[in-house]
Parts: structure tokens; C-alpha cells; sequence
């Protein structure tokens, strides 16, 4: 039998099988591949693409003259296509899967870091370990609930309990800090001077990493050495006229004047931070060597609105140029 007896319609009478049976078998079956074709989800645009044309091309292939098993032959490589694309697209899929959360386990990361949290906390890294494990939507949907729940345990303005509690700013003036330096406070008011001259110049926000875990290790004073250990070095570094200021008690925040643009800029103050090295503290009356990675964000003063923006952009830059 046939393809063309295979698709005939059955009837005793032969006017209602001419009627019923399908002028054309072969322009049936293309159309079925067609159809099922428009059927398939489009993963890939490119592959999706060429997966329709091979078939448009096998389809044209399924001539009323090619003899049945030259037909049958084309319909497996019409079926061939189809298993191949989903193939293809399966892999595609769980590639895909797995760099997004590659960028979402780096990005957490990040945010740790801004945060001063240490990832492998138990709360932080049973979310990295559900990061891992998220596939269907409803995954993602929890991972999402228990991430708000962890950036903000008692409402949208808390925080977490595992933040460094190194990150409020100083609005003083006063220079009683660890650093020897003036507060934020002072920061302000040049740069409110700066804005009413419509002078030029740069803020630069210098983030000091891991203070939270030698705070918990070593105690505070171990902290208190390390700022000031790290204010002398970068007060040292700049230019005698820049101001730097102690902004938190993991930030320092410098007001930088006389350079010509950002790109410079970003160039010397990379020099900088990679010049820095480990750092001398004193713990338990012991000296011991401990190097405190610094990450900076820069920002042009004429991008502020007024002065007082500087507290809105420092909480806003929750992750530095690692340096």
C-alpha cells in the first residue's frame, strides 16, 4: 500500500470518497510539518532559524513522484531534524541555566562584599547553595522571597543582621576618629563651597573590605590600626592639597581637585590601589601583617544635585573597583 492509499478516506460511496479523500496526500504531510514546525518554541533566534529552513527544504523534498520509500526516507530525516533541534535546544537551555546563575552567584557575592558580609555565614550560603540548585520558576521564586527576606529582615529601610557595622556615616566635623582624619560632616561643606563656585572636581569614595571579619577576629582595636594605618597610606599617596576625610568606619572619602578628567584620574588612582600593600597592626601587643583590600567608587561633583547628595551616593555604591 501506497502513501496516497494510506491517506485515502474510506466510503462505500465513491462520490463521498472523491469528496472526502485529499487531493494531494504529499501537500498534506508538508503541510503537517509546517504546522507542527510552527508548533516548536524558539530558544535560540539563529538556530530557530536554520531549524525552519532545513525543514522548509526537506518539505519541498516530499514529491507525489519520488517512490514510497524515498518518501518514508525523507520523513525520518524530517524527524531527524526535529530531535536534533531539540537536542540542541535542551542544551542550550541548561547552558543558559547555568550561566545565569553563575552571574547571579557573582553578583551576591558583590553584594556581600559591599555589605561586609561574609559569604560563607550560614544564612549567605545557603542562599548561594539555593542559587545552585534553582531551576523551575517556582525555584526562583523562593530563592527571591528568601533573598528580600535576607536584605531587609524587618521591613524595606532594615538591614541585614550579618552587616558590618562599620558602614554609617560620620556627619561630624571632628577629626576623634580612628582615622585622625575629620568627619563626613566636614566633607559636606567643601564640597557645598566647591558647587556655589562651580569649581571642578571629583569624590571619591575609598571602601575598606574585611573589617568585619577582623573586627570579629581580632577585636576592635585590630580595626581602629588598620584605618588608621590605611588613612596614612592613602593620605600619602594623594596629592597634598586633596582633602580625605573618615566617612564611615569602613570608608574614607577623598574630594580630589586639578585633575583633568576621569580617565586620568581612574588611571591614578588604580596605580594607587594596586600600590597598596599589607599593613602592620598591633593585636594582642603583637605586630602582625594583614593587608586590607580597598575598593574606590569615583564620582564627578557636577553629577551632584547638592552637597548633600554625597550620603545619597555613598549608599548607593555598594560595590567598588576591587582593586
Amino acid at each position: 500500500m501506497n502513501l496516497r492509499q494510506m491517506t485515502g478516506m474510506g466510503g462505500a460511496d465513491p462520490a463521498e470518497k472523491a469528496a472526502l479523500e485529499p487531493a494531494n496526500p504529499d501537500r498534506v504531510l508538508t503541510l503537517v510539518v509546517e504546522g507542527t514546525a510552527r508548533g516548536v518554541p524558539e530558544v535560540d533566534g539563529k538556530e530557530y532559524k536554520e531549524f525552519r529552513a532545513n525543514l522548509a527544504k526537506l518539505a519541498l523534498q516530499l514529491s507525489d513522484r519520488l517512490p514510497d520509500e524515498e518518501k518514508l526516507a525523507q520523513v525520518r530525516a524530517i524527524l531527524r531534524e526535529f530531535e536534533g533541534y531539540r537536542d540542541r535546544s535542551e542544551t542550550e537551555l541548561r547552558n543558559r541555566t547555568s550561566e545565569w546563575r553563575t552571574a547571579v552567584s557573582f553578583l551576591f557575592r558583590e553584594l556581600l562584599k559591599g555589605l561586609g558580609i561574609d559569604a560563607t555565614s550560614p544564612n549567605a550560603a545557603k542562599l548561594l547553595q539555593n542559587v545552585a540548585t534553582a531551576a523551575a520558576a517556582e525555584d526562583v521564586r523562593v530563592f527571591h522571597e528568601h533573598l528580600e527576606t535576607f536584605l531587609h529582615p524587618q521591613g524595606a529601610d532594615s538591614a541585614p543582621a550579618e552587616a558590618s557595622q562599620f558602614r554609617k556615616a560620620d556627619h561630624t566635623t571632628a577629626n576623634d576618629n580612628a582615622a585622625g582624619l575629620r568627619g563626613g560632616g566636614a566633607a559636606v561643606e567643601q564640597v557645598r563651597r566647591i558647587m556655589e563656585r562651580g569649581d571642578k572636581a571629583f569624590i571619591v569614595l575609598f571602601r575598606l573590605s574585611c573589617l568585619n571579619m577582623i573586627s570579629q577576629r581580632f577585636g576592635p582595636e585590630a580595626v581602629e590600626d588598620c584605618l588608621m594605618a590605611v588613612s596614612a597610606f592613602l593620605t600619602q599617596s594623594l596629592n597634598s592639597d586633596d582633602a580625605i576625610y573618615h566617612w564611615s568606619d569602613a570608608s574614607l572619602l577623598a574630594v580630589l581637585r586639578g585633575r583633568p578628567n576621569e580617565q586620568i584620574l581612574t588611571a591614578e588612582l588604580d596605580r594607587i590601589a594596586m600600590q597598596n600593600r599589607e599593613t602592620t597592626v598591633t593585636i594582642g601587643g603583637r605586630a602582625t601583617m594583614l593587608r586590607i583590600p580597598i575598593t574606590y567608587d569615583l564620582t564627578p561633583i557636577e553629577r551632584l544635585k547638592s552637597a548633600e547628595d554625597l550620603y545619597k551616593i555613598t549608599l548607593l555604591t555598594t560595590c567598588g573597583r576591587a582593586k
